[in-house]
């Protein structure tokens, strides 16, 4: 039944004897009786309508070129589309980024060299505060210490009269200075 095999005789030719031997056979196989010229014809016929392989055949064939030509061209549109954001990246976008950000870092770099400035003249004053206390308490520790000096922290001339309880008062203007007789703490 399928196109591609040999044809055996079908019913009518086996009784007018076609099958026999007097017939002569040619490139496309025997000749001579219509009733052969309709078989062959049908088993065309059938084989062009029912053996659907070549036309599937085919079909895959578009259908797989059709695929990989569409895929190919959607991959061109999406690298060219990449392309170009990474041109407008790189022509528009990167040097306004990098503008903005010079910007700001030599704003934040004087801010930063302003607060350093500031904190050195702090510990500045620190270390001379801490300095000019450790030479005054020095100073005040080699002087000789009797009972004829009177009481730092109001002037007096008489030291008796400070109890040296804390509760003398400094005088208007005076600090009073570490190593009191006993009047600062």
């Amino acid at each position: 039944m399928s196109g591609g095999g040999t044809e055996t005789p079908v019913g009518c030719e086996a009784a007018q004897g076609g099958g026999g031997g007097g017939k002569k056979k040619d490139s496309q196989g025997f000749t001579g009786s219509p009733a052969h010229l309709i078989i062959k014809d049908l088993g065309e016929i059938h084989s062009r309508l029912l053996d659907h392989r070549p036309v599937i055949q085919g079909e895959t064939r578009y259908f797989v070129k059709e695929f990989e030509e569409k895929r190919g061209l959607r991959e061109m549109r999406v690298l060219e589309n990449l392309k170009n954001m990474i041109h407008e990246t790189n022509e528009h976008t990167l040097p306004t980024c990098r503008a903005t950000m010079q910007d700001s870092l030599n704003q934040v770099l004087q801010r930063l060299q302003a607060a350093t400035d500031s904190v050195r003249r702090l510990q500045q004053r620190e270390q001379e505060r801490k300095k000019t206390q450790h030479f005054a308490r020095k100073s005040w520790q080699t002087q000789p210490r009797n009972s004829e000096i009177p009481c730092s922290c109001i002037p007096r001339t008489d030291v008796s009269s400070c109890p040296g309880n804390r509760s003398c008062p400094p005088a208007r203007g005076e600090t009073t200075p570490p190593g009191c007789l006993g009047c600062l703490p």
